[in-house]
């Protein structure tokens, strides 16, 4: 009989497509990954990859073998979000994820309300620029700026952010327009609709000042640093202006999703009111 853990452990590896990468979501070095994956060959007696020093290659078994592990861990996972939805009780942890900003800003702040009216919950909050997985249930609920492509995800379309460019009172007040300096994400965001389109307005031009932080961006240009594009609940927060001509750059949809195995689950359905309670208001964006 093999390992149920041997099992996650190449299920993670064939998702990742690399030792390296299934290293990293599981927390553990490669050599404990390659182990694994070899002492589930050993119990299995197959051979599940082609090994080219640390480049490892799935063989046609190792595809099937990766299929039935990804129904057994959606399975799994299935379990977990079934037995963790407690269903008709408002109690217990759930996790929400967002991008950080929108985090810290729009949703941290009404936790109070949300505890005050279920004491029984338990809110565990995590920033992460990546978007996280529902169906391996590294959330519970997710904030995104694009609709999900997870299967079985429910996604309900809440607003459309505004973003525009923006600056300190005093920056704007002290320099001509052709001498402003940009503030922008740095290259691990290079990819983000954001950036993007700051790059096509820049045409050329190089960003002074980088983050991979938007709060940062922001603090940065509140110290009249240059230049930044912003939603404008970031703005208002930093005390920042926004430039003539640029009333909305960009917009980015904010869409709330969560599984459907915890649609009638009472403590999410709790957490999705406030949530949307707040984040529909007229001024919340």
């Amino acid at each position: 009989m093999f390992d149920w853990d041997d099992l996650r452990f190449f299920s993670t590896f064939v998702r990742e497509g690399s030792l390296a990468a299934a290293a990293r979501s599981l927390a553990v070095e490669h050599a404990t990954v390659a182990r694994r994956i070899a002492s589930l060959e050993a119990a299995l007696d197959l051979k599940l990859v082609d090994r080219r020093g640390r480049v490892y290659e799935l063989t046609t078994d190792g595809v099937r073998v990766g299929e039935f592990a990804e129904h057994m861990s959606s399975t799994s996972f299935a379990l977990q979000r079934f037995a963790g939805g407690e269903h008709d009780r408002i109690e217990g942890e759930v996790v929400i994820s967002s991008p950080p900003a929108f985090l810290a800003t729009l949703v941290a702040p009404h936790i109070g309300t949300l505890r005050e009216r279920y004491p029984g919950l338990q809110v565990r909050l995590v920033g992460s620029k990546s978007i996280a997985s529902l169906t391996r249930k590294e959330t519970d609920l997710a904030l995104l700026y694009a609709r999900p492509e997870e299967a079985q995800v429910v996604a309900r379309h809440l607003a459309d952010l505004p973003l525009a460019l923006y600056a300190s009172e005093d920056y704007l007040a002290s320099h001509e327009r052709e001498a402003y300096v940009y503030i922008g994400y740095d290259q691990s965001m290079e990819q983000s609709p954001h950036q993007q389109w700051l790059r096509q307005y820049l045409a050329g031009r190089e960003l002074t000042i980088t983050s991979n932080d938007l709060r940062v961006q922001a603090s940065a240009a509140a110290g009249d640093g240059g230049v930044v594009l912003l939603p404008a609940f970031l703005a208002r927060e930093y005390r920042l202006k926004r430039l003539q001509g640029c009333e909305v750059a960009l917009t980015l949809p904010v869409w709330l999703a969560y599984h459907e195995d915890l649609r009638s689950a009472a403590k999410i359905r709790a957490v999705l009111d406030v949530l949307i309670e707040c984040l529909t208001s007229p001024d919340a964006l």
